[in-house]
């Protein structure tokens, strides 16, 4: 058979399958117009045709009704029904229009091209009717196999290479020829339908479509082609309505394939859908809001582990504004669920399928945005070798059925697992970490539900506190106050039951007594016994007593022990740390004579604050969070830690002159200790014999910055870290937080101090109100107040100049009547951020006693 006749005979089967013979009531199962046939895709019905060509099935005459009806049809005189082909067909050129006239419906379209799109839209223009691109987009974006195979960005044939195709020698023996013929006749029909010939086939998994593997972060869509086709097609409102309606049909489709039919694994292409849908940039309009993407979200949320990490990898590599879109996307939807529903304690916003699906889609673009900003995975803190002691109870925890939870080790997210990147590595993000938190759902959520749900980890009740991005500094510290208090409650419980089983002493808090004049001495002694008998008690709640005194500890002793131990610890004059005048922070110092245990008791006592909701004086440079967070100091923390040695290694590095000539710096570093003793030290080895030239001056920053930060205080950082873990290595602490939370929740923040909130939350006692004449005086004095007059207020009543998580509106300060007017100072109590107010009869005197007392307060105030 002749190559053209056998092309010819193909392309009538294909038209068969894909369009029918017109007649409603047909018999042939083989034809499109059958009432039994099942529709098939083109790239199904290309198959197809293939196979009754080769068995010789049989073929429809065209329908009277039949419109449109292409050559193909009308060509039937010269094939008869027996199989003798007349042969003038194949010695004729047949004509490309007449064999494929345009066909106004497109039906034949099953998937899209940004050519086809374009011919399609050309098309319905110079008609003015956008009817049939409407239809083809409906049909198209309703249909996940047809989205999938839509702007591939895999290689396509040209016509030249279609036609060295067709020009191979017709005259070899028809037998061999046939499948060739067969095949090149196949693929001219579908590039006429709108199909290349690499998408005809199908692909493998991990194939881009033209047989080449995919990378970790690539897929098979032309994006940049899929970007022009929505900035076409969306400022045409009934084109836009299209791809709406088409993603209300398509979501749940896609949602049932990935929940139970595992397709991402069989075709990776399946993601390609997920990428084209996303790419329209009218998702967050309100229109779409009620279902269609709610019910996409849902389907989203459906992909397997290694298919979301594929498109956070891809997306990391988008512009700001594009993920900046996504981001406003999802948390528009979720707002706009949770602004619009009445949740509530009985009707929980984790049980609202949307706002659930689309924070789990929101994560995707989170850890997108820590992928595309600036993230370092090295640098990494090497783990204590040595594990934390264990309870030597085991054995009965295990009888009464309270295993040690930190067997199971910290938790951690399984996208970032996945991923092989952790928030904590990343220091700068495309778009700032603020912003993907939800204000509108912290308000509603009813956190101590949320941490139930996050501790009993089941599949059917989800918890926020696992997408802690979208969650506040305020919220996570509650779910952190929550699982504090319950482990308190267990140690608590666990004490009981020795008692009653052993016969030991009821002791169900961690006590502390200790003298005012040797607190550190007291305190380190007693913490470390409890370190080595049984850590577990260190999780126990703190119950401080100075020997001496009857104050009950209710939280003001606790308090203040953790002032008194701060202050003491820190003073320049024991030597653990020095001191810079200039950041006003703290540092270890790498010269000190304590012993480990020294820096081991702070770890504890920082610990211990963060579990029992204490605020600390303490200022440490960033760096020593990102450290107790498992990163190691680089060149960019100097600037914190040590401002002026980075000024000078900055410096160095921008030198344009000749480093090894006029600098004549060597690899070797001196440094001074307390006592003005210089310290040499090489940071390559026979360092003083290697100078600093052009070339690894850079090297040198590094090594300065490694031996500064990390090795030169390695002893006294692993002793501090090393307690500080043995108060937190349970706590979903790191989980939580970032390091700049960890210093809020440590410190409070010196940002947010807002007097007004202050005010609105104040309590008054003995006899003021918040409307008594000197309590106005007041607020209206201390409003009037400098920013450093402010702070020092604050350090006066409270023992910080900072605020704590949430703002100074989440501080309760109590102002109580001191007395008639009197010419001595207000007092405070800051272990209960008690202000001791006399009845001053004038604005004047208060603000003068006021001021002396805040000015002059340092030693002074704490009874």
């Amino acid at each position: 058979m002749k190559r053209a006749a056998a092309k010819h005979l193909i392309e009538r089967y294909y038209h068969q399958l894909t369009e029918g013979c017109g007649n409603e009531s047909c018999s042939n199962d083989c034809c499109a117009s059958c009432p039994s046939f099942h529709r098939m895709d083109n790239n199904a019905a290309a198959v197809k045709a293939l196979e009754l060509y080769k068995v010789n099935a049989k073929l429809c005459d065209p329908h009277p009704s039949k419109k449109g009806t292409s050559s193909a049809y009308l060509e039937n005189s010269s094939i008869n029904s027996t199989g003798h082909h007349n042969l003038a067909c194949g010695n004729r050129k047949m004509n490309h229009k007449e064999l494929h006239p345009v066909r106004e419906d497109f039906k034949d379209v099953s998937f899209l091209t940004e050519e086809k799109v374009y011919e399609i839209l050309e098309s319905c223009g110079e008609k003015e009717d956008y009817s049939p691109l409407i239809r083809v987009i409906g049909r198209v974006f309703s249909s996940a196999e047809g989205l999938v195979q839509s702007f591939r960005r895999s290689k396509q044939h040209t016509k030249e290479e279609l036609k060295s195709l067709q020009a191979k020698d017709e005259d070899k023996d028809e037998d061999e020829k046939e499948a060739a013929t067969a095949a090149a006749g196949s693929a001219s029909a579908m590039e006429e339908g709108g199909m290349d010939l690499e998408a005809s086939s199908s692909s493998q998994p991990g194939d881009g479509g033209d047989g080449q593997k995919l990378g970790p972060d690539e897929v098979s869509v032309d994006i940049e082609a899929v970007r022009r086709v929505y900035w076409r097609l969306l400022c045409n409102e009934k084109v836009e309505a299209a791809f709406l309606n088409a993603l209300v049909y398509l979501s749940p489709n896609v949602e049932c394939d990935l929940t139970y039919h595992n397709v991402y694994s069989r075709d990776p292409n399946y993601l390609n859908l997920f990428v084209i849908v996303m790419e329209n940039s009218n998702l967050h309009s309100p229109e779409y809001l009620e279902i269609a993407l709610p019910q996409f979200c849902k389907a989203m949320s459906k992909l397997p582990l290694p298919a979301q990490a594929k498109l956070a990898r891809l997306w990391a590599r988008y512009r700001t504004d594009q993920i900046r879109r996504m981001m406003e996307t999802f948390q528009q939807l979720i707002t706009y669920k949770v602004i619009s529903n009445e949740f509530n304690s009985r009707n929980l916003v984790n049980d609202d399928d949307a706002v659930v699906a689309a924070t789990k889609c929101l994560k995707i673009v989170y850890y997108a945005n820590v992928l595309g900003g600036d993230i370092d995975t090295e640098h990494n803190e090497e783990e204590d070798e040595e594990p934390l002691p264990e309870s030597s109870d085991l054995t009965l925890q295990e009888l009464l059925g309270e295993e040690r939870r930190n067997k199971k080790g910290p938790r951690v997210d399984p996208l970032e697992t996945e991923l092989g990147a952790r928030v904590s590595d990343c220091r700068r993000p495309l778009i700032p970490f603020e912003e993907f938190i939800n204000e509108p759902l912290n308000d509603i959520l009813e956190m101590d539900k949320d941490y139930t749900f996050f501790k009993v980890e089941t599949e059917n009740k989800f918890s926020f506190m696992t997408c802690p991005f979208i969650l506040n500094a305020v919220t996570k510290n509650l779910g952190l106050y929550y699982d504090n208090r319950i482990r308190m409650y267990s140690e608590r419980r666990i004490t009981v039951l020795y008692s009653l089983v052993q016969g030991q002493q009821l002791n169900p808090y961690l006590r502390l007594k200790v003298r005012r004049d040797h607190i550190i001495d007291d305190a380190l002694v007693r913490l470390e016994m409890i370190a080595m008998e049984n850590p577990a008690d260190l999780k126990k709640q703190l119950y401080v007593e100075f020997e001496g005194e009857q104050g009950v500890d209710e939280g003001g002793v606790s308090k203040e022990f953790f002032q008194l131990v701060v202050e003491e610890i820190f003073n320049p004059d024991i030597g653990m740390f020095t001191y810079d005048e200039s950041t006003r922070l703290f540092w270890f110092n790498p010269s000190s004579f304590e012993n480990e245990g020294q820096f081991t008791l702070i770890g504890i006592v920082l610990g211990l604050a963060i579990y029992n909701n204490c605020i600390l004086d303490v200022h440490f440079p960033m760096v020593v969070y990102r450290k107790l967070m498992g990163k190691k100091g680089t060149f960019r923390d100097l600037a914190d830690s040590h401002p002026v040695l980075s000024q000078s290694l900055k410096e160095l590095l921008e030198y344009e002159g000749s480093v090894e000539e006029d600098m004549m710096i060597t690899f070797q570093i001196s440094q001074t200790d307390l006592f003005g003793n210089t310290l040499m030290y090489d940071l390559r080895e026979n360092g003083d014999k290697i100078p600093v030239t052009n070339s690894n001056r850079k090297d040198f920053v590094n090594q300065y910055a490694e031996y500064m930060l990390n090795k030169s205080v390695e002893k006294q950082f692993k002793a501090f870290r090393r307690g500080f873990h043995m108060v937190t290595n349970e706590s979903p602490l790191k989980y939580l937080f970032r390091p700049e939370e960890i210093e809020l929740l440590i410190c409070g923040s010196r940002q947010n101090l807002d007097f007004q909130a202050l005010e609105e939350t104040t309590e008054y006692d003995g006899g003021y109100s918040k409307d008594s004449r000197i309590i106005r005086d007041f607020w209206d004095t201390l409003h009037s107040f400098s920013e450093e007059q402010k702070r020092l207020f604050l350090q006066f009543t409270t023992g910080t100049d900072r605020a704590p998580v949430g703002g100074l509106g989440k501080l309760k300060m109590i102002i109580a009547k001191n007395g008639p007017d009197t010419d001595r100072l207000p007092t405070s109590h800051t272990c209960f951020n008690v202000l001791l107010l006399p009845e001053y009869t004038t604005k004047e005197k208060l603000r003068d006693r006021l001021l002396k007392a805040i000015t002059y307060a340092k030693g002074f105030g704490m009874l």
